[in-house]
């Protein structure tokens, strides 16, 4: 089998097995630490610019299926596994591992010792890399990888947001978590007219919109406040996306023009353009938040909920956090007091918050998580209740 090679912008370099489309790629090296997921992963377009790195030692064993992907394509640059199965062991599968990377053309390195890499990103931090096949010239591959621009700064949610509007139907089906849009006491709820900005949004998380009720209109990143008020919607999305919220200044400025005129819910890159629609600021963590095992407190209730993440960026507030504290703390900011209501409990970053004086609230993960955990699906009802009291 042809030989592969991981370089990283600071030197380091790992030698491996070539994997899916044969070539050469670059990227931001991170990690994810979930046990399944691949193909969620590989076409969530939060990935887009980066190369992933999956923990877990053996990937590829259930195979690819259409219906599982979460977009219309592969976004990830590349991807890195320590053993990927030759064999797809699910009925529902079309394809084995190799054959979806190949067919999407995704370059891929697998034979390398990815706990290794894992304690180096988590001590030197996530950074450019390149997956190359073939000839291995380590040294111009570590300077192909300094070269490379990094994903700061950079508008990706350009890159892979929807060309023009359009109407998404489609709920989860047999896989719904509810009664598809119905009250407890088994009362129908009027549909909601929603308009998702799709910063790179994932299909299931439109799929839950539709399930509690909701009338889903997708539009473009760049669609402006005018162009939503002529649509007269119940309320607002702001979709996961890739890449630095900073990246999008234009949406974060409509976002602000929109706040206190229709209710507003924000999931990943929707929640940190809320974050600077409202004033605050947002930074790069060390190595960002990838998988499906992230613990995050819910600080008005204290309970804990086991979230799927997937963020290189983090909202940062005027005020510091060694453990979660008793009550949910509140910061005044330019455009409305805002109350901080979930905390990640392995770094005490934002991963939740409420506007207290104008309908709007948003979650740094993913609560649509499938394959992942289910803890966080009232979320979507909270957005339903939160239009039900806007509009009452």
């Amino acid at each position: 089998m042809k030989k592969a090679l991981l370089a990283l912008a600071d030197g380091a370099c790992f030698e491996g097995r070539a994997l899916g489309y044969e070539g050469e790629t670059v990227g931001e090296v991170v990690f994810n630490t979930a046990m399944t997921g691949y193909q969620e992963v590989l076409t969530d377009p939060s990935y887009k610019g980066q190369i992933v790195t999956m923990t877990c030692s053996h990937i590829g064993n259930y195979g690819a299926t259409p219906e599982d992907s979460e977009s219309r394509r592969l976004w990830a640059e590349g991807f890195v596994v320590m053993e990927a199965s030759r064999l797809a062991s699910n009925w529902r599968s079309t394809q084995t591992i190799q054959e979806y990377l190949t067919q999407a053309k995704v370059v891929a390195i697998e034979g390398l010792d990815t706990r290794a890499l894992t304690r180096h990103l988590r001590e030197h931090g996530s950074q450019q890399g390149v997956i190359t096949h073939g000839g291995l010239d380590a040294a111009g591959a570590v300077a192909k990888a300094r070269e490379a621009p990094g994903i700061a700064g950079r508008d990706l949610a350009a890159e892979v947001t929807c060309e023009t509007s359009y109407e998404w139907k489609a709920g989860s089906g047999k896989w719904a978590l509810d009664g598809g849009g119905s009250r407890s006491d088994g009362q129908r709820r009027r549909p909601w007219q929603v308009v998702a900005y799709d910063f790179g949004v994932k299909q299931n998380i439109l799929n839950r919109l539709v399930d509690v009720g909701c009338l889903v209109t997708v539009v473009p990143a760049s669609t402006t406040a005018a162009e939503i008020a002529a649509r007269n919607p119940d309320g607002i999305f702001l979709s996961n996306g890739p890449g630095d919220p900073e990246g999008v200044p234009y949406a974060v400025e409509t976002v602000r023009t929109l706040i206190g005129r229709y209710p507003i819910f924000g999931i990943c890159l929707g929640h940190q353009i809320l974050g600077l629609a409202f004033g605050l600021e947002t930074y790069k963590l060390k190595f960002g938040h990838h998988g499906a095992n992230h613990p995050v407190i819910d600080l008005r209730s204290r309970k804990v909920e086991i979230t799927s993440q997937n963020h290189n960026f983090a909202v940062k507030i005027p005020l510091s956090f060694s453990e979660a504290p008793d009550s949910p703390p509140t910061v005044d900011t330019k455009h409305g007091r805002l109350s901080i209501t979930h905390l990640s409990l392995n770094d005490c970053s934002i991963e939740g918050m409420v506007c207290m004086d104008r309908p709007a609230f948003s979650v740094q993960y993913h609560p649509e998580a499938s394959p992942g955990p289910h803890d966080s699906a009232y979320l979507f009802e909270e957005f339903v209740r939160l239009m039900e009291t806007h509009h009452a």
